[in-house]
């Protein structure tokens, strides 16, 4: 070590020797840097920054050993060969690139060691080779032992030196790496001198081809002065393109929080895209930057992007599998790393252009059939009227109104889902007998439309109605339940029936009307006697809407009386209309009119506010029946109606008893069932009427406690006569006793009706032979006024019945 400090301190120029350890310690720091920047290149730059960096490397090693020569002064006259100087820097440079492309090619300590120890010998084959284009006059003699450990030093310094500096990249690491490489390039130049003895011999002459000290020195300075500067620029643009790359994974950060893909171009080049439209297109992130807008939605949509309009744009994106994606554009200028680029939002509509057609098909088509429906079936109308006008072919246009028959009871007895069932099956049976160019469309519910244009004649719209009739009537025969489904068409045609769209939807309603009331299950032409029916049911409906206001409605009352004795039991209410100029209208007339058009709900209540301020004014307790429809049982507050017209009568609740069908039960029977517990609740009776009829059903009578079983008059008026009827109304009674239920039959109407049901033990009866429906003032002595005749009670069950007689009877009416 002595004699490298002696070296060092008595055979060298210590200025020009700091000047040798600033030029490398210099160009250590630059090529560590220029390593890490090596290592981080994609391969498209990775052999331009080794270039640079073995270049800038080399000539500073270079520089940093003809400096140091420069400052060795051995006293006698000395100069340098030019070509082995050449090639002592071209081994620098070559031998440098070696070592840094294995120490950046793959990752791995190994790797790092192995390139810094060639990176070491790149180091000593250029000082030696140095050395050997030194020439001076004299003999030189080299101390193997010296020249073995700068080797060793050199080669392990510079292999540390790469290890510190691309294991754990750090500023420190930065440093301490260009420290290590700084000692192996001085350590091995200075021990190497160290080990180099020279013999003057003036014998020995110098070749008059060398370079002088202070020319190669010059020379050193100035090619290393260049590479400075050039490494020094290469540094400024690296640490540029950084921030540019800190700052294009900052926006590309940014742009993959957006849920729509976003793509930089400059131009129509692709810079960077997000990774939704990574995943949109089917298309590596790395792939799509060397694509260009045109490569993915055309070149027009890219001239169109490239001009700057800045619209929003629909188009197709092209994804990798070839299929086409809807996609919206909408492009804005940026300033991208310093430079304007266009940043481009593609968003997916394949959503949105779902949504579109659904809602198109939400408008013009029902959801549950797939059907066109009622605004559709509005502008088909309209069109083909406004074709057969244009078209002077003269051919018919036919509009079929179909509406299915027991629809409701379906959907009472089975529930929505099967009716739901219902009316798919009956759009596809309907639909598998029309033919190209005819329409059906649902209107709503239960009700459909066929439009069938350009018809030779009427007949041949009566041969689809048919067809469609029996193809709903194959159906029901295999569908469960479906018996009870059929349907009633009624056919206008157009001109013949009518010359606007108005009019023919009206006249194929009346039509259809006409077919309901005939028996259903059928088809029928409008006629023009039709429409003045139609007229007169609407007149109707907007006069029952006004009877109560104008007080043409009033009540008769229809005794009911105890079999056995033939006591008074009670009234049943039984509303009359006299309209002022039509006169008496029968209820089996206009009951149905108020129950279709909704004026039920006032009439009964008005019904059963005035039974019941009648009853209350009668001295006898007598009961007073009404009868319910089953809009007032549905209504929530009609309990609550009947608790306010007792308080405001007076009348005992026990007094009043409701009427009640199961037809009206049936509609929603948990809601009827729990009004019938409030009307209980209050003490009201409740009967259920006309049992026989409709349902019959017995879980009804278990579901409910109702007081009393009232069978209808159908089965009283053949009852002594028909053994079935017979049975079946013994069967009522014998139910009606095993359930602790009075029994009421309505209809007795002869004697011998009279003689059975006493014989089976029926209590109460109601008909014109035990009283007809009258006035409440011809039963004044029955309601407290008169005291009870004797000749007006049934004799008890020990002997022969005491009937009345027929006279007595007509003077109830």
């Amino acid at each position: 070590m002595l004699t490298v400090y002696n070296c060092i301190v008595h055979e060298h120029d210590l200025r020009l020797v700091a000047l040798a350890a600033l030029i490398c310690g210099i160009s250590s720091f630059s090529a560590v840097n220029l390593l890490r920047h090596v290592e981080q290149s994609t391969s498209r730059y990775r052999y331009a920054w080794l270039l640079i960096a073995a270049t800038a490397t080399g000539f500073g090693i270079w520089a940093t050993h003809f400096i140091a020569m420069v400052a060795f002064t051995p006293g006698i006259p000395n100069a340098y060969n030019a070509e082995l100087s050449a090639l002592s820097l071209a081994a620098s440079v070559i031998l440098t690139a070696a070592g840094m492309w294995i120490a950046t090619v793959r990752g791995g300590i190994d790797h790092y060691l192995v390139g810094g120890a060639v990176l070491g010998a790149g180091i000593a084959v250029m000082h030696y080779t140095g050395m050997a284009a030194f020439e001076v006059q004299g003999r030189i003699v080299w101390n193997e032992l010296l020249v073995a450990l700068s080797l060793v030093a050199g080669v392990t310094l510079a292999a540390l030196s790469l290890l510190v500096a691309l294991r754990r990249p750090s500023t420190l690491a930065t440093i301490a790496a260009a420290v290590m490489l700084t000692l192996a390039i001085c350590t091995l130049h200075f021990i190497a001198m160290a080990a180099v003895s020279i013999y003057p011999d003036s014998s020995i002459e110098i070749s008059q081809f060398t370079i002088a000290p202070m020319s190669q020195a010059f020379a050193a300075a100035a090619g290393s002065l260049v590479i400075l500067v050039l490494s020094a620029a290469a540094l400024r643009i690296d640490l540029r393109f950084r921030r540019h790359r800190v700052e294009a994974e900052r926006m590309h950060g940014l742009a993959n929080a957006a849920v729509e893909g976003l793509i930089v171009c400059d131009g129509s080049r692709i810079v960077s895209a997000n990774d939704s439209i990574a995943a949109l297109s089917g298309i590596a992130p790395g792939t799509l930057n060397t694509m260009t807008l045109g490569d993915l939605f055309g070149e027009r949509i890219a001239s169109s992007i490239a001009a700057g309009n800045g619209q929003a744009q629909e188009t197709e994106l092209r994804s990798q599998d070839g299929t086409r994606i809807p996609v919206e554009l909408i492009a804005r200028s940026i300033d991208y790393c310093g430079k304007p680029h266009d940043v481009v939002a593609v968003r997916d509509t394949r959503e949105r252009k779902k949504a579109e057609q659904e809602i198109v098909r939400l408008a013009h088509f029902d959801p549950l059939t797939g059907l066109a429906n009622r605004r559709s079936f509005t502008g088909r109308l309209e069109a083909e009227i406004a074709a057969a006008d244009g078209s002077g072919k003269g051919g018919q246009l036919a509009l079929m109104l179909l509406d299915l028959d027991r629809f409701k009871e379906v959907n009472d007895l089975f529930g929505h889902a099967a009716g739901d069932a219902v009316l798919q099956r009956v759009a596809q049976c309907a639909s598998s007998v029309l033919r190209h160019g005819q329409m059906l469309a649902r209107l709503g519910g239960d009700e459909f439309a066929i439009i069938a244009p350009n018809l030779p004649g009427p007949q041949a719209a009566g041969r689809i109605a048919e067809a469609v009739l029996s193809a709903l009537r194959q159906e029901s025969q295999l569908s469960p339940g479906g018996e009870l489904v059929s349907a009633s068409v009624g056919i206008a045609l157009y001109p013949l029936d009518a010359d606007e769209q108005a009019a023919l939807v009206s006249h194929a309603d009346t039509a259809l009307y006409r077919a309901k009331a005939e028996g259903k299950d059928t088809f029928r032409y409008f006629e023009a006697s039709m429409g003045a029916e139609t007229r007169d049911r609407r007149a109707m409906e907007h006069d029952l809407r006004q009877a109560v206001a104008r007080g043409e409605f009033r009540l008769v009352y229809q005794p009911q009386k105890e079999i056995s004795s033939g006591k008074m039991i009670g009234f049943e209410a039984l509303i009359r209309w006299h309209h002022p100029e039509r006169g008496n209208i029968p209820p089996s007339v206009f009951i149905p009119v108020a129950e279709d058009s909704g004026a039920i709900a006032q009439i009964g209540e008005w019904v059963l506010a005035t039974a019941c301020e009648e009853a209350a004014r009668w001295k006898n307790p007598l009961t007073i029946a009404v009868n319910v429809s089953a809009v007032q049982l549905h209504n929530p507050n009609f309990s609550c109606k009947v608790h306010e017209i007792l308080l405001r009568t007076g009348l005992a609740p026990g007094r009043l008893e409701l009427e009640v069908t199961e037809t009206a039960l049936i509609k929603d029977m948990p809601r009827a069932l729990a009004t019938l517990r409030q009307v209980k609740a209050l003490g009201v009776r409740v009967a259920m009427d006309d049992f026989g009829t409709g349902y019959s059903s017995l879980s009804n009578l278990r579901a409910f406690p109702f007081d009393k079983i009232k069978i209808d008059g159908s089965f009283i008026k053949s009852v002594d006569t028909n053994g079935q009827v017979a049975a079946i109304v013994r069967a009522v009674l014998g139910l009606g006793r095993g359930l602790g239920l009075p029994v009421l039959a309505e209809g007795v109407e002869t004697l011998d009706e009279l003689r059975f049901l006493d014989a089976e033990d029926c209590e109460i009866g109601q008909g014109y032979y035990l009283g007809r429906p009258g006035p409440i003032e011809t039963f004044s002595e029955l309601t407290g006024v008169l005291a009870l005749a004797a000749n007006d009670r049934v004799g008890s069950r020990g002997g022969s019945i005491l009937i009345l007689e027929p006279a007595a009877a007509s003077r109830s009416i």
